[in-house]
């Protein structure tokens, strides 16, 4: 019973591709125009949203009943995982979407975003095996020669053969300048030898695919220290002959398979390399050695790493909205007391409750707000990577740049405790395990911690986005939101919607003015004291600006259709979110201002000895 797939329609999705975002323009692409349109949308969605209730969602209580298991080196998944990585990949839902081809038929990026926000609400434990086989063929494909796409990309794409990303280490988590793997050359200088071990590797082990392919960091021995030496390899679990064949275990074992609050038909591993001396790779990019020192490793990763904080906050949302979806579904059936407004009268549906009310606009209002800011940011991906004008592409890029972290950090930062809200709406039925939204609060924790904590997110925000090209981008982003609020602030209607983003507009601009005065001050450690709730901020602003665009659209289109049109309460109902958005959770944004300027520092005084009491 636990496991529930409850997205009932696409309207949503329906709305931000064919009604608010000017998709016109990613459909004239030539990538696109031959094959799909803005109207292609349901044609696209529908079919998902039926596989992902009838095929997916079965593999999600699978995985939560079946969890992995290791015994004498070998993994053991949920049987159903396998049938489904290779439906999806063979039938194009997968990795094959990153096929550059000229004949490839592949949809825009932020089509294929909806299509997995729905795949990952119906199993969030499944999603990462496809994702991260995706980001790795991406790697070799942006920085393999021929022989090695040749050699990797087919099998990858047809889900003959799955990837990872291998980061983390027993000695060095976000540190990742410390790692100790390292990588030996020899006679063939495409070849290392690799030494070394990995954990908490998504995706690490499997029993259904004839191979893995390894995204492994490496120092080559006598390159720099730090960050600037890691170097890419390619290393595979079984080794690849010339001719594409399979050889022998490439010196590549599972030493443990970690136990988890949740996601437990997920490998999360941990991995051996070269224990025997025989583990081998292929280096991506150039030889440190003949490069002054200096690896590509780190760079050629972030490319991977910062798809996988889209997805890694685009799943978070998924549950969210699961969550508040399932949570919607009890209210409207379960039945419990009297209102407050009539105690004589008869029992209702506790939807009818002013409490449950709260909740579930709040978890509308969150994901409809989140989602906003999602394809939005989608959408920059397919401007930036098939626009024929280099000042459009390299703006949708600075967009895409200053985002990600807030992308990644602000929906797995909020997703505990909105499913905490979607737990309350069942009552005492809500921690119980029969019901779904226990396991989506388990699923979902680990995506504030996936692809750096959002801690790490919220400093590249203010150590790095804040200044990206001189302050010119993060100032073009907020500037984008002022000039919003000066176009539509006399919209009637709106006044105090508008009122409040223009507040939070100010404090945000105070948040900045305080940071740079401690900085100037040399108190430094006020930026990683106040960083998390400034991400926070940050996306609430950017949030609201856009939950409140949609809003002046859905009344304008309520107005037009009329109250007895089967969409009016669909665009009512987002004029309501936008209010609730605004006045409920934007006001924030001048809390945190506050904070920031007031400059406690009770963290930076307390001794350590403190906390032994």
């Amino acid at each position: 019973m636990a496991a529930n797939f409850a997205y009932q329609n696409i309207r949503d999705f329906e709305f931000i591709i064919q009604e608010w975002l000017p998709t016109e323009q990613i459909f004239n692409y030539p990538q696109f125009a031959d094959y799909y349109s803005k109207d292609d949308v349901k044609s696209v969605l529908q079919p998902i949203l039926k596989l992902a209730k009838e095929v997916v969602e079965p593999t999600n209580e699978d995985g939560d009943k079946n969890p992995v298991k290791l015994e004498n080196g070998k993994v053991t998944l949920p049987p159903t995982f396998g049938p489904l990585f290779k439906q999806l990949q063979q039938e194009g839902w997968g990795t094959s979407n990153i096929d550059e081809s000229e004949d490839a038929m592949v949809l825009p990026h932020i089509l294929h975003s909806m299509v997995w926000e729905m795949l990952a609400a119906a199993n969030p434990t499944f999603g990462p095996y496809i994702i991260l086989t995706s980001g790795a063929a991406g790697l070799i494909q942006s920085f393999g020669d021929d022989h090695l796409k040749e050699m990797f990309l087919p099998k990858m794409m047809d889900g003959t053969w799955s990837g990872t990303m291998c980061l983390t280490e027993p000695t060095a988590g976000s540190d990742v300048g410390d790692i100790l793997s390292r990588a030996y050359p020899t006679d063939d200088p495409r070849l290392f030898k690799i030494k070394g071990s990995k954990i908490f590797i998504t995706g690490g082990d499997n029993d259904f695919t004839e191979n893995i392919i390894h995204l492994y960091l490496a120092r080559v021995e006598g390159a720099k220290s730090g960050t600037k030496g890691i170097s890419l390899f390619v290393v595979p679990k079984y080794w690849v002959n010339e001719d594409g064949s399979l050889g022998e275990l490439n010196d590549v074992e599972t030493t443990a398979a970690e136990h988890k609050l949740g996601q437990h038909g997920s490998c999360t591993a941990a991995l051996s390399f070269g224990e025997n001396n025989t583990c081998r790779g292929w280096l991506l990019g150039k030889n440190p050695l003949e490069n002054d020192g200096a690896g590509e490793g780190m760079a050629q990763m972030f490319q991977m790493m910062n798809g996988a904080r889209m997805e890694t906050g685009h799943a978070a949302l998924s549950c969210i909205a699961n969550a508040y979806y399932n949570a919607r579904d009890y209210a409207k059936e379960r039945i419990q007391g009297r209102p407050l407004t009539n105690p004589k009268g008869d029992r209702v549906t506790i939807i009818n409750h002013e409490d449950i009310k709260r909740a579930l606009l709040c978890g509308k209002a969150h994901v409809e707000a989140m989602r906003a800011m999602m394809y939005k940011i989608y959408f920059a991906f397919d401007v930036r990577h098939c626009d024929p004008d280099p000042e459009v592409r390299a703006k949708a890029n600075d967009l895409v740049e200053v985002a990600t972290p807030l992308c990644k950090a602000y929906p797995s930062d909020e997703a505990w405790w909105l499913i905490g809200e979607a737990i309350q709406c069942y009552g005492g039925y809500g921690y119980c395990e029969e019901y779904p939204v226990a396991q989506i609060a388990r699923d979902v924790k680990i995506y504030s911690i996936w692809e750096g904590t959002n801690f790490i997110q919220s400093m590249d925000l203010i150590g790095r986005k804040w200044m990206l090209k001189k302050g010119a981008a993060f100032g073009a982003f907020v500037q984008e939101m002022r000039d919003f609020f000066e176009a539509n602030k006399g919209v009637e209607g709106f006044e105090r919607e508008f009122e409040n983003l223009g507040r939070a507009l100010d404090a945000y601009t105070q948040i900045q003015m305080a940071i740079g005065g401690y900085f100037g001050n040399k108190q430094y450690g006020m930026m990683p004291l106040y960083s998390r709730r400034i991400l926070t901020a940050t996306a609430q602003l950017f949030c609201g600006r856009l939950i409140l665009d949609q809003a002046l659209l859905a009344a304008k289109k309520a107005q037009e259709v009329g109250a007895g049109h089967f969409d009016y309460e669909f665009y009512t109902g987002k004029v309501a979110v936008a209010r609730y958005y605004l006045r409920n959770v934007v006001p924030n944004v001048w809390a945190v201002a506050e904070i920031v300027k007031d400059g406690d520092t009770s963290v930076l005084d307390v001794p350590i000895g403190a906390f032994e009491y």
